[in-house]
């Protein structure tokens, strides 16, 4: 049986127009993946999440890389998001097919006015908020598609693989250079360095990212993780924070059988 929703039938009421419109779908249509918004009921529609690999130098030369390189793009499915509310402690599964599963804190970046070849000087005007985010990595299956040089999808956009703290409006974000960027396991400190230290600041990775793609309302942005990336074990306890954005908390816990 088709799903029916009311949407497109034109109806004049006074001076203005409603749409309505019928779309018959083959079965109810997902919704749409949500994150909350910091001190608020809101929350912020979900349409992709882009991720940007390699983009401090020192966690590129852990990872064999050197120098200023062109921003490296990747993506994960936006239902990969994985919201934990303000004062809480989200739980994370240990992913399927996996022995080595590592953490990467990162800022992430919320847009809100979409855009195509937006320029530098304006990219920040596009930014609706900021959030602390941790992009989870299969690595072990990654590493293993990067040595038959097929595509790593499978390492980076599981289910869950895109923990996110509640969102902070951007006028709200006392953000620089020096805020720092910090990850601890269990208690102990795996990453820590400074925005500043980003080789592609936020207004830059905008203004590449909307070369390639179109950006819209909706769209998140992982913007790339400092040098320490390491393994987590089911049991983990996952603290991250980001000065002037917020605080993150994530337990693993055993997979789903």
């Amino acid at each position: 049986m088709l799903s029916s929703h009311p949407q497109a039938r034109p109806v004049r009421d006074g001076f203005c127009t409603t749409i309505l419109q019928t779309m018959n779908f083959v079965f109810s249509p997902s919704s749409t993946p949500t994150v909350p918004v910091a001190q608020s009921s809101a929350l912020f529609p979900v349409r992709r999440i882009y991720c940007v690999g390699l983009n401090y130098a020192d966690h590129a030369i852990e990872m064999g890389h050197t120098g200023r390189e062109a921003p490296i793009f990747f993506m994960k499915p936006g239902d990969a998001v994985h919201p934990v509310a303000d004062g809480e402690v989200g739980k994370m599964n240990y992913p399927s097919l996996t022995q080595n599963l590592h953490h990467e804190v990162e800022l992430v970046v919320a847009i809100g006015k979409g855009g195509r070849n937006i320029p530098q000087a304006q990219a920040l005007q596009h930014v609706w908020g900021y959030a602390v985010g941790l992009d989870m990595t299969r690595r072990d299956l990654q590493a293993e598609m990067k040595k038959q040089g097929r595509p790593w999808c499978i390492g980076k956009g599981f289910d869950q693989s895109a923990p996110i703290s509640p969102l902070m409006p951007a006028s709200q974000c006392a953000l620089g250079p020096e805020s720092e960027i910090v990850l601890e396991v269990n208690g102990q400190t795996r990453q820590r360095s400074t925005l500043g230290a980003m080789i592609w600041n936020v207004a830059e990775v905008i203004a590449h990212l909307s070369q390639a793609w179109e950006l819209a309302p909706g769209d998140l942005i992982f913007t790339g993780t400092p040098e320490g990336v390491g393994p987590v074990a089911s049991g983990a306890h996952i603290t991250a924070r980001i000065g002037g954005v917020g605080a993150l908390a994530v337990d693993v816990i055993p997979a789903k059988t």
